[in-house]
């Protein structure tokens, strides 16, 4: 299970005193926790992988928002902490499909859906986000459906 593996790295981190990783994953935990509350769950019971995932998604997004907010705001300092802590999650998520592979299989549903328009963009969207089933980015797949526009 995931949140097992992440709480011995995290065990790991903390025996060889690296605290950038062991903040990042007891965070990462901490996240674990608050989602097993908010579904009524005891804190003490085992996320579900599926779950985790979700949870870890969330993290990484809020992490990447994170970093666009303090460049605008021009903090290096801390776009750099959240980049490494943005590494040491996104190592616990699938790999993600390239632009490339996006593109086939939007140009596939483009032509399955008979969509010609821009109108439809979020319809086309929606089919290839369920089609790629957490596999691929939603801004790659935006990005991609924007530019067969």
């Amino acid at each position: 299970m995931l949140q097992i593996q992440i709480k011995e790295e995290m065990k790991q981190a903390m025996l060889s005193k690296d605290t950038l990783k062991r903040d990042a994953l007891r965070g990462l935990l901490a996240a674990f926790t608050n989602e097993l509350v908010a579904k009524g769950k005891p804190p003490q019971e085992a996320i579900s992988d599926i779950d985790a995932l979700a949870v870890i998604k969330r993290q990484v997004k809020q992490r990447k928002d994170s970093i666009e907010q303090f460049r605008q705001g021009g903090r290096g300092d801390l776009v750099k902490a959240e980049e490494a802590e943005l590494r040491i999650i996104e190592v616990y998520l699938p790999t993600m499909m390239g632009k490339d592979e996006i593109r086939k299989i939007a140009e596939a549903k483009k032509t399955a859906l008979g969509i010609t328009d821009a109108s439809k963009k979020g319809i086309l969207m929606g089919a290839i986000m369920k089609e790629t089933a957490g596999k691929a980015d939603g801004a790659d797949v935006k990005e991609v459906v924007d530019s067969l526009f």
